[in-house]
């Protein structure tokens, strides 16, 4: 059984900072490339950061300079550290395994973690 818990959200002034984790279990964390995603409320979901099973990462531009994703494969872990956040961060927080084998691709999704900042 495939397990995403996210944790590490919560209420933070403007300027401030958290940090995001997403544990996985069930699958092989190392050879998935790990996303984190966004909802704000009304808005579709969007992708934020992303990182590579060879850790390569790339970054939507409104969060570039600001976020950094990180994985611990030996902890089956993918962070997301937020910085300078702003209030159009507010949002629900998601990370997602994903894996290509054979032109075939199986991705998983958490239930999510709320940031709130507030102005």
């Amino acid at each position: 059984q495939v397990q995403l818990v996210e944790s590490g959200g919560g209420l933070v002034q403007a300027g401030g900072s958290l940090r995001l984790s997403c544990a996985a279990s069930g699958i092989i964390f190392s050879i998935n490339a790990m996303n984190w995603y966004r909802q704000a409320p009304g808005k579709q979901r969007e992708l934020v950061a992303r990182i590579t099973s060879g850790g390569s990462t790339n970054y939507a531009d409104s969060v570039k300079g600001r976020f950094t994703i990180s994985r611990d494969n030996a902890k089956n872990t993918v962070y997301l550290q937020m910085n300078s956040l702003k209030p159009e961060d507010t949002a629900d927080y998601y990370c997602k395994s994903e894996r290509t084998t054979g032109g075939v691709t199986r991705s998983y999704w958490g239930r999510g973690t709320q940031v709130t900042v507030s102005p």
